[in-house]
C-alpha cells in the first residue's frame, strides 16, 4: 500500500478484492467517513444479489460491469470526501456522476424524474435481508443525489417501511415528497393483516392517522388507494380523501391499478394527481386505456416495477434461481417455459445499452421517461450500487428516431407469460361498485 497526494488530500492506493485499484483518504474520522463505512458495509453484506449468481460475460455491457466499478468508489462519490473520477459506464465509455437533475409534474406535484420505490426495505418481497441502518443510509443518499419522490405503503412491512423512511427523511422533510398507500385490511396500530381489502371511510381515516405518526409528519404529500375495493364505491373513497385534504392531512390523491371507469369517477369527485401501475418494456398494459385517460385528464403516471422485477437489468439468465419466499418464483415471466423467450427481449435491451454507452437498467428507465413528460419510474432497490445505476438513467436520452427504432424492436419481440400470478393480477383493473342513490 502506497501513500500519494490526490489534489490537496493524501490517499493510500491499494488493490481491492476484485484486483482493482482503489484509494483511501488519509484524514481524521468525521461524519462523512462514518457514512462511507455504512455504505461500504452495504456492499459487503450477504443479501442475495443477482449480479453474484448470474454468469459473467465479459462481452456484455450489463449491470455487473457498472456495479464492480461503482462498488469501489460509491462511498467517496456519495459523500464528496474524495475528489475521484466520476463513475464510468462500460469499458472505455464516457464518465458520468449519477445525479438526478430532471423534474416532472404529477398533476401539480413536482417530483424528481426518477423516484425510489421502497417496498423491499424490509426484505419481504424478494426474500432479501436488508439492514435497517443501511436502508436509512440508502434513502438519505437518494435524497443527496437529487431524488425527491419516496414511495411506500402501509402494507410494506407492514408499517415498517414507513417508519424507516420517516426516520431517514425527517431532517429533509420539506425537500421531499412522501408517497404512501392505504386499502388493505391492516390494523394501523399493530400491522396485523386482517385479510382482504378495506377502503371504508372510517378505515381510511385511521390509516392516514397511522401514516402521519410513522412518517413523523403532519401531512402525506400523495396518498393512493392501493387496490380498488369491490365493496366500496370509489365516490366514497375519493370523498373521504377530499375531506382529509381539506383537513391538511393529505395533499394529493392517487389510485394504484384502478379500472378505467373507476379512475374517471374518482377524478370527478377529487382530482387524481397520479396513477401508479406496473409499467415497463415487459408490462405494457397501461398503454391500452389508463395512459390515454391520464393524458386526457392531466393525471401523472408513476411506474412501479419499471425494471420488470430485475429482468430488465440483464442480471437474470436461464440458470438464475430464486430463494424460497422470493415473489418472482411465482411470476410467470420467470417460469422455465417462458424465460428463454423473454431473454430475447433482454438481448435487445443489452444491445441498446452498448449503443448508448449505458447499462440495461438505464435504457429501460430512459425508455419509460421518453414515453410521456408526465411519467415517473420508481425503481426499487436495497443496494447502493443499484441506486446509483438507476438514477444515472437521468443522463440517458433517446432521440425520437431512436425511440421509434427501439419500439419497433420491442414490438417484434413478444413477452411470454403474465406479469403477475393470476390471483394477484385479478386485483388489477377492478371497477368499484356503483354508489347507491
Amino acid at each position: 500500500m502506497k501513500a500519494r497526494r490526490l489534489g490537496s488530500q493524501e490517499v493510500r492506493v491499494h488493490k481491492n478484492d476484485d484486483g482493482l485499484q482503489a484509494t483511501t483518504s488519509i484524514q481524521k474520522p468525521s461524519r462523512t467517513r462514518e457514512r462511507s463505512k455504512l455504505i461500504a458495509a452495504d456492499e459487503r453484506n450477504n443479501m442475495p444479489n443477482f449480479e453474484d449468481i448470474a454468469p459473467r460475460r465479459s462481452s456484455d455491457l450489463d449491470r455487473r460491469s457498472f456495479l464492480r466499478t461503482t462498488g469501489i468508489i460509491a462511498a467517496a462519490t456519495i459523500t464528496g470526501g474524495l475528489s475521484l473520477p466520476a463513475i464510468a459506464r462500460g469499458s472505455g465509455g464516457a464518465s458520468v456522476k449519477p445525479l438526478v437533475n430532471g423534474r416532472r409534474k404529477l398533476g401539480t406535484i413536482e417530483v424528481s424524474i426518477v423516484g425510489l420505490g421502497c417496498q423491499d426495505f424490509t426484505g419481504t418481497f424478494y426474500a432479501t435481508h436488508p439492514n435497517r441502518a443501511d436502508m436509512i443510509t440508502l434513502a438519505r443518499t437518494a435524497h443527496e443525489r437529487g431524488v425527491t419522490l419516496f414511495d411506500a405503503a402501509e402494507a410494506y412491512g407492514p408499517l415498517e417501511v414507513e417508519r424507516i423512511l420517516g426516520e431517514a427523511l425527517a431532517p429533509v422533510r420539506n425537500e421531499v415528497v412522501y408517497s404512501s398507500k392505504f386499502g388493505w385490511d391492516i390494523d394501523p396500530d399493530t400491522g396485523r393483516m386482517m385479510g382482504g381489502l378495506n377502503s371504508r371511510p372510517e378505515h381510511i381515516r385511521r390509516s392516514i392517522d397511522g401514516m402521519l405518526k410513522r412518517w413523523r409528519t403532519d401531512r402525506i404529500d400523495l396518498v393512493y388507494q392501493h387496490r380498488t375495493d369491490p365493496a366500496v364505491p370509489i365516490e366514497d373513497v375519493a370523498g373521504t380523501v377530499k375531506d382529509l385534504i381539506a383537513q391538511g392531512k393529505v395533499l394529493h390523491f392517487g389510485l394504484s391499478e384502478p379500472g378505467p371507469q373507476t379512475l374517471r369517477r374518482a377524478h370527478a369527485v377529487q382530482p387524481v394527481s397520479a396513477v401508479q401501475n406496473e409499467y415497463s418494456m415487459m408490462a405494457r398494459d397501461p398503454e391500452a386505456e389508463i395512459l390515454p385517460i391520464c393524458k386526457e385528464l392531466g393525471i401523472g403516471f408513476v411506474c412501479w416495477s419499471p425494471l420488470a422485477m430485475a429482468f430488465l437489468t440483464g442480471a437474470i439468465d436461464q440458470t438464475t434461481t430464486f430463494e424460497q419466499g422470493d415473489f418472482r418464483g411465482m411470476v410467470p415471466w420467470f417460469a422455465p417455459e417462458n424465460r428463454t423467450g423473454n431473454l430475447a427481449l433482454i438481448a435487445v435491451v443489452k444491445e441498446w445499452a452498448r449503443r448508448k454507452d449505458a447499462t440495461p437498467a438505464q435504457i429501460a428507465l430512459a425508455w419509460l421517461m421518453a414515453q410521456e413528460p408526465w411519467i415517473v419510474p420508481i425503481p426499487g432497490t436495497t443496494k447502493m450500487t443499484h441506486l446509483l445505476d438507476n438514477i444515472g438513467a437521468d443522463s440517458v436520452r433517446l432521440t425520437p428516431g431512436e425511440l421509434q427504432e427501439l419500439n419497433a424492436a420491442l414490438v417484434s419481440t413478444p413477452v411470454h407469460g403474465a406479469r403477475l400470478p393470476a390471483m394477484v393480477l385479478s386485483l388489477s383493473g377492478v371497477e368499484a361498485p356503483a354508489k347507491q342513490k
